[in-house]
């Protein structure tokens, strides 16, 4: 059974709250509310540093960096108005009662007084193998009413949300309109003055917002001044049918655009209504491939005519995307539960914020899936940010990892990229992937070849396509060869890690360049290039051989590999032997991986293994790695670990993977809902059993 978690809160610190919530499988530090893109990410934090503790009301969801998305919801029960989402002035809140998350899903259980049931269910739908649905940057809010009581009571409806969400500069005039297709109506909120690829305060500056619903009976709508359309709801349970054609600063008098509804005598049996609240960017990204620099189109535009029509496909396509979703959501459940409660806690939490960092983009006949790195520097399709995300994106459908990775190839082989190493990025900042011409863009060469050699392989042996290995073997095999030179006694330089610093000899980045000469001697040998094979092998092996002298402290009482070589009181993470075992390249002796499995637990803190000798600090995506690699003992105790900091962490954004593993807080204002995440689903890719 799933261990359900209860937080105490302090009832002072939730006056308008009288209920405590408890929260299931754990109360992360923000809660995904819409989280699809990186635009479309709206959470609602709940770390005790400056969140409210985890409840829907009283406080206003928030972009993931943490500025104000205006999202309201209010409901009038026998004349008395409520708030059940965000911090509308002049009503009192529901009492929450509890929170779960799956996922894709995040639902909220309120009560009105002990007289109405809110359920809501934010559905931000994942479906790994249907591009169609997955192109779409929407999201589902479902809410359901019902009876607590037994009695019938008088109830209606309201939710708006404010053109907080066009652009990152309240300062910007914001334009809008109301219309209706079939059934739907939406209200459609943009930056007046649209700026293509361009970001303020990493929210977009063009495209069209969209919050829609179905006219059922008893719907009304407004646009109007916050305070003015909400207080028509508080006073009337009614809105005007008038949309206000003011258009003018975001933060002048507050446009909000709402939809009501009144709901009639609700007694026992629930009645619920459908909202869908996303985003529609027409050309969504610039990329230097092969034709040079070009706009590349949102891929929702293979399958639709229209903005207007994909609204209309995916709010009336709830019951399939919550069908498609719920399937997901049992499998990782199932799949994570079978390796532990804990477990199953970080991998539900964590598959939608690494989602919800990519994108869809192109045509049918050339498709590309688009990565922001986001919090840490905004870089498109950076490296060694999708080589730990990446077993989310294998587990779910390996033809993604492929896509992701797409880009980089296409840039390089055009001969866009002057260095004989893998790039760093397609781009500084996204939705810019424009290169880097002049070859200066962040430098982690031992890094990412052997990133996108392991990957690669990786790739091939789950999905078998062997004509992906020889488009991309020349550079590939260019790659390896700077491996050759450089694995073995690595030059001073940064790996993934850089905000910790360079260092020479490091112990874990020689053994990732190892590992990808090992994988490329398996890519060689499946296309038919054998004495290169054999030759790259032979090579791994010798290298192999002289790292276990180098790189580990055998006389330390218990022995582990060091930090860099000769640096006996050091040690970290060997989170790089992942790849080894992922590959099923046995080229590591397992005397290695039980050495580091019995290690870990004597350095282990209060939550979890510091990164390195360093600093206290650690990061979360690093410690899964190293937890699939380890003995059960020593794999529960990093899971448990996680789960525990997850569940009591004071940091309130989106899931860190930087954190301090004394404090269970994160240093600074970065590495806040990053895609890297993913890497918790590392366990799960070595239950797959690829091999060569």
């Amino acid at each position: 059974m799933t261990p359900l978690f209860l937080v105490s809160l302090l009832l002072a610190s939730l006056p308008c709250i009288k209920a405590e919530s408890t929260f299931s499988p754990a109360r992360p530090p923000a809660q995904p509310l819409a989280v699809v893109s990186p635009y479309l990410s709206a959470w609602q934090t709940a770390g005790s540093d400056g969140g409210n503790g985890g409840y829907l009301a009283g406080q206003w969801p928030s972009f993931w960096p943490g500025q104000t998305l205006g999202w309201t919801g209010l409901i009038r029960v026998d004349g008395t108005a409520y708030g059940w989402m965000g911090d509308p002035a002049d009503v009192s809140f529901v009492n929450q009662t509890s929170y779960t998350y799956t996922s894709t899903s995040s639902i909220y259980v309120q009560s009105v007084e002990d007289k109405v049931q809110v359920k809501i269910t934010f559905l931000s739908p994942i479906t790994p193998d249907d591009f169609l649905r997955q192109s779409l940057i929407f999201s589902y809010v479902d809410v359901e009413v019902v009876s607590l009581d037994g009695s019938e009571h008088d109830v209606q409806l309201y939710t708006d949300i404010s053109a907080e969400w066009v652009s990152g500069d309240r300062t910007n005039i914001a334009e809008w309109d109301y219309g209706t297709k079939g059934d739907l109506s939406y209200h459609k909120v943009y930056r007046q003055t649209q700026l293509a690829f361009s970001e303020i305060n990493d929210q977009t500056e063009y495209g069209n917002w969209w919050y829609a619903t179905t006219s059922d009976r008893g719907y009304t709508y407004e646009s109007g001044i916050d305070v003015d359309v909400r207080g028509q709801f508080i006073n009337n349970g009614t809105l005007t049918d008038t949309v206000d054609t003011n258009y003018r600063a975001i933060q002048d008098s507050w446009p909000v655009f709402a939809h009501a509804f009144d709901l009639g005598r609700v007694g026992t049996r629930s009645t619920s209504r459908l909202f869908s609240i996303g985003l529609t960017q027409e050309e969504a990204i610039q990329f230097d491939g092969a034709d040079g620099v070009v706009p590349l189109p949102s891929l929702w535009l293979q399958y639709f005519s229209d903005e207007i029509s994909a609204l209309h496909f995916f709010h009336n396509d709830y019951r399939t995307a919550s069908s498609l979703s719920a399937a997901l959501d049992a499998k990782v459940q199932s799949d994570a539960s079978a390796i532990s409660d804990n477990y199953a806690t970080l991998a539900t939490l964590a598959l939608r914020q690494s989602f919800g960092a990519t994108q869809l983009v192109g045509t049918n006949e050339t498709q590309y899936l688009f990565l922001k790195e986001i919090s840490s520097d905004g870089n498109v399709n950076t490296v060694d940010v999708i080589f730990p995300a990446h077993p989310a994106y294998l587990y779910t459908n390996p033809t993604l990892l492929k896509l992701v990775m797409a880009p980089l190839f296409e840039n390089q082989e055009a001969g866009q990229y002057p260095n004989r190493w893998s790039m760093h990025d397609i781009g500084s900042h996204y939705p810019n992937a424009t290169g880097h011409t002049d070859g200066n863009d962040e430098q982690m060469p031992l890094e990412e070849c052997g990133n996108m050699l392991i990957m690669s392989l990786a790739y091939y042996l789950a999905s078998k396509d062997l004509d992906f290995l020889n488009t991309n073997y020349k550079l590939l095999d260019q790659w390896t060869q700077f491996l050759v030179d450089e694995a073995l006694y690595p030059a001073n330089q940064i790996s993934t890690d850089d905000f910790a610093g360079s260092l020479a000899n490091q112990t874990n980045l020689a053994l990732k360049g190892m590992i990808g000469i090992k994988a490329m001697s398996v890519i060689a040998n499946a296309t038919g290039n054998l004495t290169s094979a054999s030759n790259y092998s032979s090579i791994a092996s010798n290298y192999i051989t002289q790292w276990q002298t180098l790189g580990i402290n055998s006389a330390a009482d218990p022995p582990h590999s060091t930090l860099s070589y000769g640096s006996n009181d050091t040690w970290g993470l060997l989170y790089n032997l992942f790849g080894d075992k992922e590959l099923g390249l046995n080229l590591v002796p397992e005397s290695v991986y039980e050495m580091q499995s019995n290690f870990y637990p004597t350095v282990n803190g209060e939550y979890g293994v510091p990164l390195d000798t360093r600093h206290t600090y650690t990061k979360g995506d690093w410690e899964s790695w190293a937890a699939s690699l380890a003995s059960e003992s020593t794999r529960d105790m990093f899971y448990s670990d996680l789960a525990n900091w997850i569940n009591v962490t004071p940091t309130n954004r989106a899931l860190t993977d930087l954190y301090d593993t004394v404090t269970g807080d994160y240093p600074g204002i970065y590495f806040i809902n990053r895609p890297v995440v993913g890497g918790v689903f590392a366990q799960l890719v070595l239950e797959m059993g690829l091999h060569p």
